[in-house]
């Protein structure tokens, strides 16, 4: 997949495409059902498949108050919808002179100047131009104007209501894990590296890794059913494990962490640069203060006895459906 961070990037692109345009944050389902129709109808016309989107995310830009944390930051972003066989995708800065910008111009700059939009394919409570100043119908008698066609999708509805980032960001910073993932078509996953200051040599022989600090989206404080994967590559490495997300309230309040125990480790070798991804399956309990720190080792305990049921009852499960197919061909 080719990345464009800016139109002058573009210049040289010659050839129609098939387009369409968003923030794409969590690049869930119905991101993907939208991308997927346009890499259909690229493919059947024989010309580009094309995505458009943003860098800050809008809303870093147009809003005061708190910052709106990412489900997907933009590396992970990108990775992602290179997964979905795009041809391409624009990451276009949103700054001070993109925001100004009317939906016309954005039209005639963007989709016809430089991507020579045949079609472009949206959501149908697609907004877009200064103050979201126009909808799918506009950028419909902007097509007619300018020579592409506009086709639109109704959101995708799954648990009765429509799939959308800030549903899913919800979900996710309440701790429901398990409903983000079936919006996003995926777990809840988060790329770092380890925490610095643990003392991390040649061989890394303690089955507990801390995550540094992640300015994005995580799931609510509690304890987790994770897989954390370690390195990237062939010689990645990945384990199960549970994790604490949390300020640590036994140990006081000021001691945020996201700590990981492994439960299948073997020494691994690991510096504070190693590109670490932590996956959440299944939310065990909330946060909550032990008395001592005995009973919080008691509690630790148990946490990992559930996490080591989880992950037997998915590999039975994982079987009988690898049974079942087998049987069925």
């Amino acid at each position: 997949m080719q990345i464009a961070r800016s139109l002058t990037e573009l210049e040289p692109l010659s050839g129609p495409s098939v387009v369409t345009i968003g923030n794409f944050d969590g690049v869930h389902c119905g991101h993907r059902m939208v991308i997927a129709s346009v890499i259909a109808r690229a493919k059947t016309l024989g010309i580009r498949s094309a995505a458009i989107t943003f860098d800050p995310h809008p809303a870093h830009v147009l809003h005061d108050g708190p910052r709106l944390p990412l489900i997907t930051p933009l590396p992970e972003k990108l990775a992602l919808l290179a997964e979905t066989g795009l041809d391409l995708v624009l990451v276009l800065p949103f700054d001070a002179d993109l925001r100004l910008w009317s939906a016309r111009r954005f039209a005639e700059r963007v989709l016809v100047q430089a991507l020579h939009a045949l079609e472009v394919h949206e959501g149908e409570t697609f907004r877009f131009g200064h103050n979201a100043e126009a909808d799918i119908t506009d950028l419909g008698r902007l097509g007619q104007e300018f020579g592409f066609t506009v086709h639109a999708f109704q959101p995708v509805i799954l648990r009765g209501a429509p799939v959308s980032s800030s549903r899913i960001r919800k979900l996710i910073a309440a701790g429901d894990v398990s409903h983000a993932r079936a919006l996003l078509g995926r777990p809840v996953s988060i790329l770092s590296t380890p925490a610095s200051g643990r003392g991390y040599g040649t061989l890394y022989a303690v089955p507990t890794i801390n995550l540094a600090p992640y300015p994005e989206l995580l799931p609510a404080n509690g304890v987790y059913v994770t897989t954390l994967k370690v390195g990237t590559g062939p010689n990645a490495r990945s384990f199960r494990g549970a994790t604490n997300a949390g300020n640590r309230p036994t140990f006081g309040a000021d001691s945020f962490a996201v700590e990981t125990h492994l439960l299948d480790f073997e020494p691994i070798a690991l510096t504070e640069s190693t590109p670490l991804e932590l996956t959440f399956l299944h939310r065990l309990r909330a946060e909550q203060r032990f008395a001592s720190p005995e009973a919080l080792r008691a509690q630790i305990s148990l946490d990992v006895r559930h996490t080591q049921r989880y992950f037997a009852l998915a590999d039975a499960l994982h079987a009988q459906l690898h049974q079942a197919s087998s049987a069925a061909s």
